[in-house]
């Protein structure tokens, strides 16, 4: 089983951004006792109350102090087993990870995932991203030398205005982390960025240009040794992210915190995406969630829609467990036009992502849907 918290604060917004947080750190503490509060209150949702992984996200979960980590600790070992070989994965940003820190976090995770995005100066103060270039670098030493040997990096490509796709993979390399994620730039109407392109402040992101880089992206870990395990990440072998990993895989996860999602196998739950409503529910001890029961289409379209993103691909044996039919000769039209276009292929039984197919991975998955 797995547990996500979301802690929903951040120094600043970057300029990207679409996550839920909160630049007003004023709540912060009443925060993490509401989502010990939560804990307790869910603790019954997943089948077995043995954690496999544990995942700190948010926004910036490195803003946590060492007594607001320990409260939630507590909590989380009150409420179930944390297996010995738990991978507890803390996000970053590396402006963050003093030597202080670094030693306080290694006490409670064994696995940081650091949000770099770019090592280019410029680029960061476009994004408003709170570290530098010298961090960005730094920060990747100053972990290992605090115990740190599960390490990831985020990088963002697809980045129009300067040319540091190529710097970036280069700086990237030489860190030699066992696992990096890489994501393209996206535009949403609700950031700074957003803004600026509907005042035509910012061109259009360049789709070729994003193409170009996942390419160059691709070509380039390969070449140095990672697997391309899922569309955005890769590994060095026996470094896979192995919270996310279930997300991908449908396996049961409990998410605590606003906006956090949890899925039981059955049905997916949402919690409100609202700091001040979660508090206020929680304090009243509800819970501020709704929750969806998933029909048999609903499962079939969200084992597509991750499972295809992933190295294992989709099982048609699965899919028509789920679909209550077969499958592939339901769907053998749709098929048929994929494996024309070469974006799709069947392996022994699985469906799988070409090369070329991985640039159109959710038009691919959105093009077997079921009603």
């Amino acid at each position: 089983m797995h547990l996500y918290l979301h802690i929903p604060f951040c120094k600043q917004a970057c300029h990207y951004c679409d996550f839920h947080f909160s630049t007003n750190l004023s709540r912060k503490d009443a925060m993490v006792e509401a989502i010990r509060t939560e804990i307790r209150l869910q603790a019954a949702y997943l089948p077995s109350s043995e954690l496999q992984t544990v995942y700190f996200g948010g926004g910036t979960p490195s803003l946590l102090t060492e007594a607001e980590l320990a409260r939630l600790f507590d909590t989380i070992h009150a409420q179930f087993a944390v297996a010995p070989d738990a991978e507890i994965t803390l996000e970053a940003n590396p402006d963050d990870l003093t030597p202080a820190k670094l030693t306080m976090l290694r006490r409670y995770v064994n696995r940081l995932s650091i949000g770099i995005q770019t090592f280019s100066e410029e680029a960061l103060r476009w994004m408003n991203r709170a570290h530098n270039a010298t961090e960005a670098e730094q920060c990747v030493r100053l972990a290992r030398e605090a115990g740190f040997d599960n390490l990831s990096i985020d990088l963002i490509y697809g980045i129009p205005l300067f040319s540091v796709w190529q710097y970036d993979l280069d700086r990237a390399l030489s860190l030699n982390v066992p696992h990096l994620s890489a994501y393209a730039l996206t535009i949403e109407p609700d950031t700074a960025f957003g803004r600026w392109t509907q005042k035509g402040k910012l061109p259009a992101l360049d789709e070729g240009l994003a193409a170009d880089h996942f390419e160059q992206l691709t070509q380039t870990l390969a070449g140095a040794g990672y697997e391309h395990y899922e569309i955005s990440n890769f590994a060095r072998p026996g470094h896979y992210a192995r919270h996310n990993t279930a997300y991908w895989q449908q396996r049961p996860y409990l998410g605590v915190g606003p906006s956090a999602h949890s899925y039981n196998g059955h049905s997916r739950q949402f919690n409100v995406a609202n700091n001040a409503l979660y508090l206020r529910a929680l304090e009243a001890g509800e819970l501020p969630a709704e929750t969806e029961v998933l029909t048999p289409a609903d499962r079939v379209n969200e084992y597509l829609l991750t499972g295809l993103r992933t190295q294992w691909g989709c099982s048609l044996t699965e899919l028509s467990q789920l679909a209550g039919g077969d499958f592939e000769q339901q769907q053998a039209s749709a098929l048929g036009e994929l494996y024309r276009q070469q974006w799709l292929q069947n392996t022994d039984g699985f469906l799988r992502l070409t090369p070329a197919g991985k640039l159109f991975a959710d038009r691919v998955a959105a093009t077997l849907f079921v009603d």
